[in-house]
């Protein structure tokens, strides 16, 4: 059995939402009635456990209950009922400068927010130099942060709390501020986490952000807890909810769209113009049918596939608009054919979407998620790892 480094039993949070409020005794004394509040309802009976050594993602809307949760779980807010029970040191990063003082210079805040998150100064003197070189403001750390950009702040806060190598970190959002390079500083920092058995806890509204990180995922709707388990799964039910006219179809497959035209099926299709059987090779040449019945006539339609591999991690996308194939319209029955003449993936599993949309592509008709699969086995050319084949080759220069 795992064990488990937050669990999670029963919680509620309630807040109250002034609609009327008395902010004196004077103000109460001139109105002659209390302030009016309501009762805002933030987590609804919320359970489930985190294992140890796992990177746990918590999905939803705005409002949804992520972030009041999380500061639950770093005992910033107390539940109203219900347990969180935490195994091991904890750090959070909620907030861009939580535990900062503006007026102090960044030397002083490392040793400030240290403090604050239970490291002593014997600790903070060793590893100073090493928070300072992970947050990249070296030439600015004796300036006070209140001449920090929010980047700034972002990535000195974070190298404090990930420094005090925590067993369980908290990170809520602030990611999003941090650039690119420092944001894939952050990715390989939490997989040394993961490599450690470390338990991370992300908040984020960057879906390929999360599929590449996390493993197992919560989503909450409404204070509600909809569903837990596996990141790919959770990750992608949360996605596919946010899109309008979601439906399950009579084969299983999830699609969203208007439905002026469907997607009926997508066939794969090797070099002879055969139906391929599901496993197909390196190397070799495949064609995507993508059948479709358009119940009224559509000017200047757009068809797009796109591949993931089976963990969730986008791949490849290629529709008409992009490739200017243009179509003048569609009406009734057709199909359309994607050749790709040779198949430059490694050996695994992979799933293919369709879809049809207008010529601006903000309008969907129809996408049908996992239209098609196929595994690619080992073939010509072959390489080492990952998902795609480059051919690369090796050589001695010349002289050398």
């Amino acid at each position: 059995m795992n064990e488990i480094a937050v669990s999670v039993q029963n919680v509620s949070k309630s807040f109250k939402i002034y609609k009327e409020l008395n902010r004196t005794l004077k103000s109460a004394i001139i109105r002659r009635r209390r302030s009016v509040a309501e009762d805002f309802q933030a987590l609804n009976d919320v359970s489930f456990e985190i294992e140890k050594g796992s990177t746990f993602a918590l999905v939803g809307d705005n409002g949804s209950g992520k972030s009041t949760l999380l500061k639950c779980m770093a005992k910033i807010l107390v539940p109203n009922s219900g347990t969180i029970v935490a195994d091991g040191r904890l750090a959070a990063m909620l907030e861009v400068g939580s535990g900062f003082h503006p007026e102090l210079s960044g030397r002083e805040n490392v040793y400030l927010n240290g403090s604050i998150l239970g490291m002593s100064r014997a600790e903070l003197d060793a590893r100073f130099d090493e928070i300072v070189d992970f947050s990249g403001v070296e030439e600015f750390i004796d300036q006070p942060v209140k001449n920090y950009s929010s980047g700034m702040y972002v990535r000195l806060g974070f190298s404090v709390a990930i420094h005090t190598r925590p067993d369980i970190l908290l990170v809520d959002e602030i990611l999003a501020v941090g650039d690119a390079a420092f944001q894939d500083k952050c990715t390989k920092k939490f997989a040394d986490l993961r490599n450690d058995g470390k338990t991370v806890v992300v908040v984020s509204h960057s879906i390929p952000q999360l599929r590449a990180m996390a493993d197992h995922a919560a989503w909450l709707q409404d204070g509600d807890l909809v569903e837990v388990g596996s990141a790919r799964t959770v990750i992608e039910r949360y996605g596919d909810s946010t899109k309008k006219g979601v439906r399950i179809d009579s084969d299983g497959r999830v699609r969203w769209g208007s439905g002026e035209a469907l997607v009926e099926r997508v066939e794969v299709l090797d070099s002879e113009g055969q139906p391929a059987d599901y496993l197909v090779a390196t190397g070799d040449r495949l064609t995507l049918r993508l059948h479709y019945n358009a119940s009224q006539r559509i000017e200047r339609p757009v068809f797009g596939f796109s591949m993931e591999a089976l963990d969730g991690t986008y791949l490849w996308g290629n529709n008409t608009r992009d490739l200017e194939f243009h179509i003048d319209h569609i009406e009734g029955r057709g199909a359309i054919d994607l050749t790709i003449p040779r198949l430059y993936l490694q050996p695994g599993q992979y799933v293919f979407h369709g879809s049809i949309v207008n010529t601006t592509t903000e309008h969907v008709y129809d996408y049908v998620r996992e239209a098609a699969a196929i595994g690619v086995k080992r073939g010509t050319p072959f390489e080492s790892g990952g998902f795609v084949i480059l051919d690369g080759r090796w050589s001695t220069p010349a002289g050398a």
